[in-house]
């Protein structure tokens, strides 16, 4: 890799989305010596903008987490399918992923696997591994090639509804919420899964709404960045090493907590629905979350490491449930997508879909687009950064292409006969799209200002809530089927 194309990444995503390059550190070339000219200095805060759109780190090969990195845009590598592909194999083969798990709603059987649900995918030891938790109360470990098992499963007390972490540092650890109370640290180096340690919803006060853990934690310099449904954000100094054995080890330490909702909130919205069910974003030195009851905030963590406590320094109200993930661009804007179920002033007022300035704190908005059809409406899927483009979908089914710098609509459609909670996937200019028909579908979008190209619809089955995760030239995904698939070119 050049010098010249290094510097072209610090611009573009798309100047790096090679394979070869994606073990690059950014603002570094590959071999610094070659080219004559001394490597950058690296960053020194916990979220380099440089990395905005690009892979969680240099040191483990693959889609870690939910969105792939610390500011929820990466979306994994193609070359994408361009036709229909084939199914190269389910999992389990017979059968689905099924369990007993209560809610709100009482006691009911939930199979596959759901909201926000996306596999990891990574290289370790010569083999591809796709890892994910589902509602069997189980998280799998398969060869990406077979779909078999590579170590057995590693059970929790639950059913699981978000996306795994994989350490992004090369340690053999995988990072699982489940709703049986518990985020879990599990080793993978001991021929089976091994829990290490795990984070209690009730181990912080006061607490609010349940204790599910649905978010994708963060891990950056040894420090484990998660959000609960217990509507609290949690901070965990790790201290991973390796025992004498050579075994992975883990000391966490709580070292941080705090609400994710505030009194005039509480007042606002006359209800303790505010857990957070997102996946935690970090940009520079930021972290962002938002909660179900439309609370968006940022906390400095800028001093955590020399023991300064996070401080808030960002606030904005979205009036109603947002779930979604907060997605951030390499200027440091935010896309906020939020549900519209409350139907109060607040949300009819600044929409469902926003971009923020966060360091304008008084006014952030910079732009919205708006949702609200009753009597259930708005974003649950993260949105997904494209070139100047950012995608995303809505409940009742329509699809969006929104001019990232004027807000204005470039193009919409409707997804045939049915609503889309997925979070959409681009990868080599093609989206990814699953829906609650059970299809899944492809189109192209390489001219960000054109009506998108239907490319292909393949019907899987069941509610696709689950996000794809796409990795050298094949997707995974999973179904409220019952089952996880892989879809390639045989």
């Amino acid at each position: 890799m050049t010098a010249l194309v290094a510097a072209l990444c610090l611009i573009s995503a798309a100047a790096c989305n090679k394979p070869e390059d994606v073990r690059v550190l950014p603002g570094t070339s590959a071999s610094p010596e070659a080219s004559g000219s001394p490597s950058p200095a690296a960053y020194a805060g916990f979220s380099d903008p440089a990395g905005v759109g690009k892979p969680y780190g240099t040191k483990v090969n693959g889609l870690l987490t939910f969105r792939g990195n610390p500011t929820r845009s990466y979306f994994g590598t193609g070359p994408a399918l361009r036709t229909k592909p084939s199914q190269l194999w389910r999992f389990p083969k017979s059968g689905s992923l099924c369990h007993p798990s209560t809610d709100e709603k009482g006691t009911r059987i939930w199979c596959g696997s759901g909201w926000t649900g996306q596999p990891a995918v990574f290289e370790r030891d010569g083999r591809t591994w796709v890892v994910f938790g589902a509602y069997d109360a189980k998280v799998h470990f398969l060869d990406a090639d077979t779909g078999e098992r590579i170590i057995p499963d590693f059970p929790t007390g639950d059913i699981i509804k978000g996306s795994v972490t994989i350490d992004p540092d090369g340690y053999p650890l995988v990072y699982s919420g489940s709703r049986d109370n518990y985020y879990h640290i599990i080793a993978i180096d001991r021929g089976k899964p091994v829990e290490l340690w795990k984070l209690s919803a009730h181990a912080v006060s006061p607490t609010k709404w349940n204790d599910d853990w649905d978010g994708a934690g963060l891990i950056i310099d040894d420090y484990l960045f998660e959000g609960g449904e217990n509507s609290q954000f949690h901070i965990v100094k790790l201290n991973r090493g390796y025992d004498k054995n050579g075994k992975v080890t883990v000391k966490p330490k709580l070292v941080f907590n705090a609400p994710g909702w505030d009194s005039e909130l509480l007042k606002a919205i006359g209800d303790g629905m505010v857990s957070i069910e997102n996946s935690v974003a970090i940009y520079q030195d930021t972290v962002y979350f938002a909660n179900s009851g439309g609370l968006v905030q940022g906390w400095d963590i800028s001093g955590l490491k020399t023991g300064k406590k996070p401080t808030r320094v960002f606030r904005f109200w979205t009036g109603d449930d947002t779930d979604a993930s907060i997605t951030v661009d390499a200027d440091g804007f935010l896309y906020v997508g939020s549900e519209f179920e409350r139907n109060n002033a607040r949300a009819r007022q600044v929409g469902q879909m926003m971009k923020l300035d966060p360091r304008k704190k008084d006014n952030p908005l910079v732009w919205s687009q708006k949702d609200q059809r009753p009597p259930k409406s708005g974003i649950w899927g993260s949105p997904a950064l494209y070139k100047d483009i950012v995608i995303f979908d809505t409940h009742p089914g329509d699809v969006l292409g929104i001019d990232r710098a004027t807000g204005a609509v470039r193009w919409k459609f409707r997804v045939p006969g049915g609503e889309t909670w997925q979070s959409p996937v681009v990868v080599d200019d093609v989206l990814y799209l699953g829906d609650c028909t059970g299809v899944m579908r492809a189109y192209d979008v390489a001219d960000t200002h054109a009506q998108p190209k239907p490319l292909w619809s393949m019907k899987i089955g069941g509610c696709i809530e689950s996000t794809p995760a796409a990795w050298n030239g094949r997707i995974y995904f999973g179904t409220r089927a019952g089952g996880i698939v892989a879809l390639g070119t045989k």
